[in-house]
């Protein structure tokens, strides 16, 4: 092999065989000057565990496919990594599709960048698109950044064998990622995801070709997609939109915030196919800005410490709605201007509420024969609300769980579509929404424009977004949940945490109650037990690599401890779903504090454990 480096490639030696060989292949791989450099620099300085740290472990598919920070190192997110992800990708796609070699692969990215290691989103994708073509593999490669959702849009529209997003959403300005789309638009799951992982594995030298940037510009093969996906989405926009007439003559103003990210131009453009005028745009927000500059952290669903531009201009400008999409604008936050109370900020599920009974109310419009409903489903995650189970009991339509990550609902889509079965809407408390059929993955344009004309049509009844989720949770049940997380950087103490709730008062025994509420029922996926099914076992597939565990209380609350799939963080979710007529809100709020205090006082131990409390 060459030596790309000026290091003596003899001289390497730290003592630890895995780790030597690690970092002599990744100095002779490497071709990007500066992740090499870093290598180099980190062994001149003797950082052994550092270098451990990047080199000998590596990514893999969480909620959300590869998620990293960028830098060198076989864990993280650089040009090497990203190459040896797309050979894995190649070989699996050619072994599970006989025609890959004409149906191809779409490429799309957002605006994310790092100076520090030359990475970012654009080159990456660029590189992606290399390895394909230098097998003669047809690439559609968006000539610009894009939304999330339109890169799976783009795969079932141009029925490609697959697709890949260059993107990490939300996630701190240090991160990439590596989203992976299946033929049905759907995110990967498993075993597609634990195959690819394989085939990466074995796949892991670079071929000299794969670094060939120039290909995407000069290989025949190579395709850009932008102007037919953009025109075919917008058009595609018209099965979610109910009532243009009523928007064209709407008085209400609308600012959005695409925190600096992808969404500006979209979702103007989504508000122009609506019959509405384009929102204000948060003007120091507008442009991508991949050091996010103007917010402590890149994820609106943070809530109105992040949303503080917005929500300011909208003052100004006397707009009662304020919508903001996250960086890759697959996510939407909405607040809303209360005469009471300044300003309401909707919770995921609260939208969630408010976006299916209105995706509900003008399905039943057209489908007044009941057998219908037979066919209609919604679905949510199961650490979501559970408001859409309280929907399909009245209304008498389908609804089903899946475990947490869209790659789930996108997966029970396709099932239910074979089967003849159609749903109408779906969604994530982590304010991830899908409104309609269009794509099976969350959505922002859309949901944010489904919003706009929601609000539009409640304001002509002199109903604004706040009272009309009064009026749901009146009729199907107050349902009040609160979300939030601990972070920890320790995996070690993760797993011990969990571990302890698993032999809380012995082996294979969890807690029986919390807070002087006796736990009714446990689910733990991660080991498949489910203590209120007849044979024990989880009806949700087990997931071994995460932790998650469900407990349901005599009182009613469900409260859902899990690890994040992208972040360093222990999320806690729970609910206290109250049945209709039972309306003391105050009461139900103090409770369900009282538990959820309770739970992660004595479930997580924070200050036993050093655990980092949220600061926003």
């Amino acid at each position: 092999m060459e030596n790309n480096g000026d290091l003596d490639l003899n001289c390497l030696a730290t003592g630890d065989v895995q780790l030597d060989k690690a970092i002599y292949q990744w100095i002779t791989w490497d071709k990007n000057p500066r992740t090499r450099a870093q290598i180099e620099a980190l062994l001149l300085d003797g950082q052994v565990e550092e270098l451990r740290r990047r080199l000998c472990s590596r990514m893999t598919f969480g909620t959300a496919g590869l998620r990293a920070a960028m830098g060198a190192g076989f864990a993280l997110i650089n040009d090497l990594t990203i190459i040896q992800s797309t050979q894995g990708m190649y070989k699996y796609l050619a072994r599970s599709f006989p025609d890959f070699g004409s149906r191809g692969i779409v490429v799309g990215y957002d605006t994310r960048a790092q100076e520090a290691s030359g990475c970012n989103s654009e080159r990456l994708a660029r590189l992606t698109a290399a390895v394909m073509l230098c097998k003669d593999i047809p690439v559609f490669l968006f000539s610009t950044y894009v939304p999330t959702p339109f890169v799976p849009y783009a795969v079932k529209r141009l029925g490609a064998a697959a697709g890949v997003m260059v993107t990490a959403s939300h996630n701190p300005k240090e991160d990439n990622g590596y989203k992976v789309y299946w033929h049905n638009g759907a995110q990967i799951s498993s075993p597609n995801d634990k195959e690819i992982l394989k085939c990466i594995e074995e796949s892991s030298e670079p071929w000299s070709e794969s670094w060939n940037e120039s290909l995407a510009d000069n290989s025949p093969l190579r395709s850009d997609p932008l102007r037919e996906i953009s025109k075919k989405y917008m058009e595609d926009l018209s099965s979610v939109c109910f009532h243009r007439e009523l928007n064209t003559k709407s008085p209400l103003k609308f600012v959005h915030s695409s925190f600096h990210g992808v969404g500006h131009d979209y979702v103007q453009q989504a508000f122009r196919a609506f019959g509405f005028p384009p929102p204000i745009p948060v003007p120091e927000q507008k442009d991508p800005d991949p050091n996010f500059s103007t917010v402590s952290c890149p994820n609106p669903e943070e809530g109105e410490s992040v949303l503080e531009l917005s929500l300011r201009l909208a003052e100004k400008e006397n707009a009662k709605i304020v919508m903001a999409t996250d960086p890759d604008a697959d996510r939407l936050a909405v607040a809303e201007q209360s005469d009471r109370c300044g300003w309401k900020v909707f919770t995921g599920n609260e939208l969630a509420a408010l976006l299916g009974w209105w995706m509900l109310f003008n399905w039943k419009e057209t489908h007044s024969d009941p057998a219908d409903r037979e066919r209609m489903y919604m679905l949510a995650t199961t650490v979501s609300s559970k408001i859409l189970k309280a929907f399909a009991r009245i209304e008498g339509f389908h609804f089903e769980e899946t475990l947490p990550g869209f790659k789930w609902i996108g997966k029970k889509i396709h099932e239910l579509a074979k089967t003849g079965n159609e749903v109408i809407f779906a969604f994530e408390e982590s304010i991830g929404f899908l409104c309609g059929s269009m794509v099976p993955d969350k959505d922002g344009v859309s949901a944010a424009v489904v919003v706009a004309e929601m609000a539009s049509y409640l304001y002509n009844k002199n109903l604004t977004l706040h009272q009309q989720l009064e009026n749901i949770f009146e009729t199907y049940g107050y349902h009040i949940s609160t979300t939030s997380y601990v972070i920890c950087h320790d995996p070690p103490t993760v797993k011990r945490i969990f571990t302890r709730l698993r032999t809380f008062e012995g082996e294979n025994t969890y807690p029986r109650s919390s807070g002087g509420h006796s736990i009714v029922a446990v689910r733990d996926v991660t080991t498949g037990y489910d203590s209120s099914q007849p044979d024990k076992l989880c009806v949700l597939p087990m997931t071994k690599s995460s932790q998650m565990i469900t407990f349901t209380l005599q009182n009613g609350i469900v409260a859902t401890l899990r690890t994040s799939g992208t972040e360093p963080k222990i999320k806690f979710y729970t609910e206290f779903c109250a049945p209709p007529g039972k309306s003391d809100i105050s009461s139900l709020e103090e409770e369900l504090k009282k538990v959820t205090d309770t739970l992660v006082e004595e479930f997580l131990e924070p200050d036993k454990n050093n655990l980092i409390r949220r600061s926003i």
